[in-house]
């Protein structure tokens, strides 16, 4: 059966349509409406606890949205991160913020975090050419159900919190499982593991 083409939208277009409520991201000019399960939302609920933590901690002058838009260098994507950490103070220089919550500087982004689900070829191929194309420091995978493609979590298939750090313009990565403590570029401080994200499924914080 013949299958009509979707004609793509522009960002601007979907910015316009966008509505207050719902997640809905731009891929590539087509409208995809995000649906995380409960576990997701579990596991990125504790990760913005924990760093919101030690935003104050340390002084920070960082910030967790809750629906901020990053929007691609080809002005064709616009992604909601699971967990957007913001650097304030370059806020003025994004000419979208006050008008829709929307950036797409690197100086803006210190880390991004997407947390897998079923749709995890977004996070590992998609998501990840687009934040390193921006430039973005530091990416965050965390495939606590071990989702993932072999290639990117070995053959035993663990869960594993992948750490992308931009190194000449190229994302190099390292991986996090069990009671693995979590480095951290832009939280060097952070004092938390691999497992304690995980068992966030179970309301364990």
């Amino acid at each position: 059966m013949f299958q009509p083409l979707v004609e793509p939208i522009t960002f601007e277009e979907f910015l316009e349509w966008k509505p207050e409520n719902g997640r809905y991201e731009l891929h590539k000019g087509v409208i995809v409406e995000m649906q995380p399960t409960g576990d997701h939302e579990l596991v990125r609920a504790f990760l913005i606890r924990e760093l919101n933590f030690e935003i104050r901690r340390c002084s920070l002058a960082y910030s967790i949205p809750s629906q901020a838009l990053v929007k691609s260098v080809d002005k064709k994507s616009g992604y909601i991160p699971d967990v957007l950490v913001l650097n304030l103070p370059n806020l003025v220089n994004e000419p979208l913020w006050k008008k829709a919550s929307t950036v797409s500087q690197a100086e803006s982004i210190p880390l991004i975090i997407e947390v897998v689900s079923t749709n995890w070829r977004d996070d590992y191929f998609f998501k990840f050419g687009e934040y390193e194309e921006i430039r973005i420091p530091e990416y965050w995978i965390v495939d606590y159900a071990a989702l993932g493609g072999k290639r990117f979590i070995g053959e035993s298939k663990q869960p594993t919190i992948s750490v992308y750090g931009l190194i000449e313009c190229e994302y190099q990565v390292n991986q996090f499982r069990g009671n693995n403590r979590i480095q951290s570029p832009t939280f060097p401080e952070l004092n938390l593991t691999a497992e304690q994200v995980f068992q966030a499924v179970l309301g364990e914080y």
